[in-house]
């Protein structure tokens, strides 16, 4: 039987474990401990990854990942009536430790009740923030399951992930010419001014309802008395449609092209990247099926929703696994102000038993 209390416990221990991307080991053990405690043997893959795996030809993965994002040490969680936060110094890391907990209390339930269930091969990934690394280096061949849900969308577990864009990462060096700023400055080339030029020349936020552009960080410079010489811009944007992703890759480029054109002395170096592909889900997608009739016998009205985000399932989909994104009970993710919603994520643990006993 799903126990609300024991959801809250497990939630706010695991929350209390800092796993910012990279330094996923600590959490990685206690789940590895915490599934063997289900009777499910999970190890880590060469990734780092903690994977379950089956020989059964009918299974089902569920799969979250492991790591939070900043400022995510030391978090301590608060209860309150129907509502998990934290002290407001840190997030919280329900994202994506609300999808962990409710697969935990999913398998620990359906243990206790000696219920007959559906193989499963659970994949808790790393590094999923940073750029979904953890899911693509996943050794797809040794799955046997070609379909999985995967718990890291916001809100309730009604609520499904439809859409999810393609994502393109760029980042851009600038190299101008050192020069002491008090003394000699017109025998310098500011790297800073040259990315200044740049970035005015670009678009910024909201694009169109389907497509985004962003420049996430900039750095660069010595001291304060010197021109600086060199400047990284990192940035990214994305599209749910890939005509836009085409036209705004070709932008940046033509933008670069022009202030080199602009600040010949200068040395300018793009590097573009493809993080990963946009899907679409149809109305007829098995996986989709199972998971709303699965919500409706529950009670709870399927939402379809499409997302600006990407998430594994975007590298599971590109794998030949049919993936979808539910909701994890949380809400203000990567944020101070972020929180786990009780009642969800009790929902969201009978949805995984639910899932599992439908075969």
């Amino acid at each position: 039987m799903i126990n609300r209390e024991r959801i809250i416990n497990t939630f706010c221990e695991l929350a209390k474990i800092d796993s910012l991307s990279g330094q996923e080991l600590n959490i990685s053990k206690e789940l590895i401990k915490r599934l063997s405690n289900i009777g499910i043997k999970a190890k880590l893959d060469t990734y780092g990854n903690v994977v379950s795996q089956t020989n059964s030809e009918k299974t089902l993965i569920l799969s979250a990942h492991m790591d939070t994002v900043q400022p995510g040490t030391n978090v301590k969680p608060i209860v309150t009536s129907d509502r998990i936060s934290s002290d407001g110094t840190t997030i919280l890391g329900g994202d994506c430790k609300a999808g962990i907990t409710a697969i935990l209390e999913g398998l620990t339930s359906l243990k206790e009740d000696r219920a007959d269930y559906t193989d499963v091969e659970i994949i808790f990934t790393r590094e999923e923030e940073i750029g979904l690394h953890g899911a693509q280096n996943l050794d797809f061949n040794k799955l046997n399951s070609k379909e999985a849900i995967i718990f890291d969308g916001e809100g309730p577990v009604s609520q499904i992930t439809v859409e999810s864009p393609t994502a393109i990462e760029f980042d851009i060096e600038i190299t101008g010419r050192a020069a002491h700023a008090g003394v000699e400055p017109e025998k310098g080339i500011s790297a800073i001014r040259i990315a200044a030029d740049l970035i005015t020349r670009l678009p910024q936020g909201r694009i169109d309802s389907e497509s985004t552009f962003n420049i996430g960080r900039i750095y660069g410079g010595s001291v304060r008395n010197t021109v600086p010489e060199k400047t990284i811009l990192n940035g990214e944007f994305r599209s749910l449609n890939m005509e836009t992703v085409d036209s705004i890759n070709i932008l940046l480029k033509d933008k670069i092209k022009e202030i080199q054109t602009l600040y010949p002395d200068a040395l300018i170096k793009e590097t573009i990247l493809e993080n990963f592909e946009s899907y679409q889900i149809t109305d007829d997608d098995p996986v989709l099926i199972k998971i709303q009739n699965a919500l409706l016998k529950l009670g709870l009205e399927p939402e379809m929703k499409p997302s600006g985000g990407g998430t594994d399932g975007n590298i599971f989909r590109k794998n030949g696994v049919d993936s979808i994104v539910v909701g994890m009970a949380t809400h203000n993710m990567h944020t101070l102000r972020e929180y786990v919603t009780i009642s969800d994520l009790v929902d969201a643990a009978h949805f995984c038993e639910a899932i599992l006993k439908s075969k």
